[in-house]
């Protein structure tokens, strides 16, 4: 396909797989390149059928209801990153020598000659906070730069955008840098690895292999935790530019070529002309919001992957210090009676429960929902000295229920058998029975909301909306 220039698209012949999110804007993309686009999808719903007649009004042709056949003469796939490898569809590509792309990798391609780098970002939990630091302190350096990607803004639309850029934070999820072979960032970060989307990907394996395609052709820096050496591990079996570099970030006191804390300090001793012997003060504890443990492993990483492009030490603190992070993300909603109730619904798996959990000594946890097949004893035995008592809401909660009688059975458990819209507030109300002054009720859920609310969004609103109704009596 060459490198994307209009000229090798006239009339290609190209079917994207699935419309949605970025379905709908590849078709538009690719049409307006002049290749013959056909768009296939699985679902016939009034959403999919609005969609498909706002295509076929350009003059794409689309298939609701037949995502498994490959539409005769395809030259070339484009898929929306839901779209599992095993589908019949890849298949049949696979067997006619077809090529699958995802829209990341579309989007590279179609990059121009003076295209910005891209800083990258993966990771099973802290993708979002730790590009959208990134973006605060590249513009802290006055440059001009986007939070863009699996964060919700089109790749597509900022590469071929009117907008110039001189860098661009990109959040990548593992569907995405699955079908992105050719993608060559500046620099990249693995954050963590912990199972999840594994029905997907079909392994911890291959999950892990796909997260590791972000390190693949860096030129500067490969960033890692130094905390999971599951991320160091694809760093070294990364194919890398000459003198592209690995870069550790660690809670503790940094080694050479890492970047750590120092009484209370973000130093840096990886970009520094002596790392031997010196390091750089980049920005303090308390200016990282919140300052929980797992979130200055993010601001680590965001100033890694800044210094890796260059910026002076004083942007990774003025950066940090700009940025307000996300609802619903270890958010402080109120005191009451002497007790803090923090929202932290985004913690929609094991992995990022646990680094909750961690940031708080004694705790009251509302927790449950839809389990997505994970397994909860691994995480109730490393907060069990943490917990005061835990409320359990949700379709799976006995699954949570079991792991505390195994692993905490002092723990006082209040398990809640109802789904309706007031389970939120008595869960609350409950919770705050069990609390004592000082500690903190923490919404840590370990799983996600569609059982009891449409994302969640809307169940961190309730807790929050349930904690004023607290405060207010």
């Amino acid at each position: 396909m060459g490198n994307g220039q209009v000229t090798d698209w006239q009339g290609k012949n190209v079917t994207v797989a699935g419309l949605g999110v970025s379905g709908v804007p590849a078709a538009r993309v690719l049409h307006g390149l002049g290749a013959k686009v056909t768009v296939v999808n699985e679902g016939a719903d009034e959403r999919a059928r609005a969609q498909a007649a706002e295509l076929e009004a350009l003059g794409v042709t689309v298939r609701l209801g037949d995502g498994d056949t490959l539409p005769e003469g395809t030259e070339l796939i484009v898929t929306t990153p839901g779209w599992k490898p095993d589908k019949p569809l890849f298949h049949a590509a696979a067997e006619a020598g077809v090529p699958v792309w995802g829209d990341v990798e579309l989007a590279w391609r179609l990059r121009g000659p003076d295209a910005p780098p891209w800083l990258a970002v993966t990771g099973t939990n802290g993708k979002t906070t730790t590009v959208q630091m990134l973006a605060s302190i590249l513009r802290a350096a006055g440059l001009r730069t986007a939070a863009v990607g699996n964060i919700g803004v089109s790749l597509l639309d900022v590469v071929l955008g009117e907008e110039q850029y001189d860098v661009l934070a990109v959040e990548l999820s593992s569907y995405q840098l699955h079908w992105a072979p050719s993608l060559r960032p500046h620099s990249a970060t693995v954050l963590n690895l912990a199972p999840d989307h594994l029905d997907w990907h079909g392994s911890m394996e291959a999950y892990a292999a796909d997260k590791g395609r972000i390190y693949e052709g860096n030129r500067v820096a490969c960033v890692y935790n130094a905390a999971d050496k599951a991320t160091e591990d694809l760093v070294r079996e990364a194919d890398v530019e000459e003198g592209c570099r690995a870069i550790g970030f660690t809670l503790g006191t940094p080694g050479p070529s890492q970047l750590g804390v120092v009484d209370g300090i973000l130093v840096d001793r990886a970009f520094v002309e002596n790392r031997q012997r010196s390091a750089q003060e980049l920005a303090e504890v308390s200016d990282v919001d919140p300052p929980a443990p797992h979130n200055i492993a993010n601001a680590l990483a965001a100033a890694a992957l800044a210094r890796a492009f260059g910026v002076p030490a004083t942007a990774v603190r003025d950066g940090l210090r700009a940025f307000t992070p996300d609802a619903h993300r270890i958010a402080h909603v109120a005191d009451v009676d002497g007790v803090a109730y923090v929202d932290d619904s985004k913690a929609t798996n094991t992995h990022a429960a646990e680094a909750s959990l961690a940031a708080y000594e004694s705790i009251v946890w509302i927790a449950g929902g839809l389990a997505k097949g994970a397994t909860f004893d691994e995480l109730v035995a490393k907060s069990a000295k943490r917990l005061r008592g835990a409320v359990l809401i949700g379709a799976d909660r006995a699954l949570i229920r079991d792991a505390l009688a195994r692993h905490a059975p002092e723990v006082p458990v209040v398990d809640l058998d109802r789904t309706d819209t007031g389970a939120m507030l008595q869960a609350v109300q409950e919770a705050k029975r069990l609390a004592r002054p000082g500690d903190t009720v923490l919404l840590a859920p370990a799983c996600a909301s569609m059982d009891m609310f449409a994302n969640y969004n809307k169940r961190g609103d309730a807790f929050a909306e349930a904690v004023r109704e607290l405060g207010a009596r």
